[in-house]
């Protein structure tokens, strides 16, 4: 038996070679593994290396790099030849690159960005996503609006996570987001929205309109209070739940900050009813005097 100095690598049979080379991520395989000999490079081209495409843990991410990582994930969507059924950005993601994704892969089963500060609009990508299953924007800047089109475009939905920094400075509650994935999601279910501004009138609509819900994180959603019969329902409805203020030592990005708003910062337009204390504003999150969230959407 040839010792391991001598072996010949490329003499392998070509699954066990896929089966290595499938192990490497994008980075290495385009910047190293594909230059090793005619063989490899052979087998990086094959499409069914690049069903998952996943740039996450860039470890020596820094801004000037983004053109670069950039054209490697369009390579890799390429080299999928419409094949990928999965498909993870952090960091460098932009408007033009998710759409020369969604121009690629209409296949696609699971979108995942992070942390891409460009993005700005997703409506017209995710139009060409039918079979979109699972969709996470961790960090991402998107309007009430795209969310909404994600809902109509997308119904075979089943995993949303919508991510933020939480805030705990009742100014910035606000239940516009989780009504809109109430009235637009009614199929989820798995839900992660770590730091949203929502409050119980939010939960109680999404937990009234998806029905089908059985995982839900409230991390760091600090304007819920399930002290009450809302936090039973939510044992009662949902199998893997997250309260508010579980630990997130298990989540790797930022999920709350200390900033406080400083009023004088508002100017003029708004009075002492604007700016709650926290038990003031608690008192609004009383299951007895929420709304009827039946009259807030409509059903057939």
């Amino acid at each position: 038996m040839d010792s391991p100095s001598t072996r010949n690598w490329a003499e392998l049979p070509r699954d066990v070679t896929l089966t290595i080379l499938m192990k490497l991520s994008p980075i290495e395989t385009l910047e190293t593994a594909q230059f090793v000999c005619k063989v490899w490079y052979n087998l990086c081209m094959d499409p069914s290396m690049w069903t998952c495409v996943d740039f996450e843990n860039i470890d020596d991410y820094e801004t000037g790099f983004s053109e670069k990582y950039e054209i490697m994930a369009r390579s890799a969507v390429e080299r999928s030849r419409g094949g990928a059924r999965s498909v993870s950005v952090e960091y460098f993601g932009t408007d033009d690159l998710l759409m020369y994704i969604a121009d690629r892969s209409s296949c696609l089963r699971c979108l995942r960005f992070a942390c891409c500060y460009s993005l700005s609009g997703i409506s017209n990508a995710v139009k060409k996503l039918p079979l979109l299953e699972e969709l996470e924007l961790t960090l991402c800047s998107i309007s009430e609006e795209e969310i909404k089109a994600v809902g109509l475009s997308c119904p075979m939905l089943k995993t949303f996570k919508l991510n933020h920094q939480g805030f705990r400075d009742p100014f910035f509650a606000n239940d516009s987001e989780a009504f809109v994935i109430a009235e637009t999601m009614p199929q989820l279910r798995c839900l992660q929205i770590i730091g949203n501004g929502l409050t119980n009138y939010g939960l109680e609509a999404v937990l009234h309109n998806c029905s089908y819900l059985e995982s839900l994180d409230l991390r760091s959603c600090f304007h819920v209070d399930l002290s009450g019969d809302l936090g039973k329902r939510c044992n009662e409805q949902i199998k893997f739940l997250h309260r508010p203020y579980d630990s997130t030592d298990d989540y790797k990005f930022v999920t709350s900050t200390d900033y406080e708003s400083n009023y004088e910062d508002y100017g003029d337009g708004f009075d002492d009813g604007d700016f709650l204390s926290d038990d003031e504003y608690y008192e609004f999150s009383d299951d007895s005097e929420m709304p009827d969230i039946e009259e807030m959407f409509e059903y057939d």
